[in-house]
């Protein structure tokens, strides 16, 4: 265990990536063409070692090894059309039946505070996904809500759920 702490640690302050408040896990690092990359498991490549994307990265390993989503139900940067304008979302969790969206994470850079306005971008995505969850994230906060599409509410929940809870709450 040591070994897997202190080489995460190397890594960290090999990019300067701060250490966020998600369980670590170890990532793929590498420097290609003089940017540090770091490999997306989703989308199966290296992408650019953004605050952002070391965000997104570590949700989604805490989602698959610590709540049980299955990866191959998991999308990143997915396209969505709004007012005739392509937008993506951060990641997009889908239902094992018929592949209907089920929820959508926003992911924000660890210094972006959380606001209404970030709760306002993801609520335009769902108006084209119609998703029963949504969450919010920037690596040291995280927010989750169960959204009730045909009454127009929300209820915040205390935890992001396990993949096994969101399948058997039916809106």
């Amino acid at each position: 265990m040591y070994k897997i702490f202190s080489y995460l640690c190397d890594q960290i302050r090999r990019t300067s990536m701060q250490p966020l408040n998600l369980p670590p896990f170890e990532a793929n690092i590498k420097k290609m063409n003089g940017m540090v990359k770091i490999l997306d498991v989703l989308r199966q490549k290296f992408v650019a070692l953004t605050p952002e994307e070391w965000v997104r990265q570590h949700f989604v390993h805490f989602l698959v090894e610590q709540k049980g989503y299955p990866s191959a139900l998991m999308a990143n940067e997915v396209a969505v059309t709004l007012n005739g304008m392509s937008r993506r979302c951060d990641t997009v969790v889908y239902r094992k039946e018929g592949l209907k969206p089920l929820m959508i994470v926003e992911y924000k850079r660890p210094d972006v505070e959380i606001t209404q306005r970030v709760f306002e971008q993801i609520c335009r995505y769902n108006m084209v996904l119609e998703v029963e969850w949504l969450v919010v994230s920037n690596g040291m906060q995280h927010y989750c809500c169960h959204v009730d599409i045909q009454h127009g509410t929300y209820t915040f929940a205390e935890e992001i759920p396990t993949f096994a809870d969101l399948n058997t709450s039916k809106s």
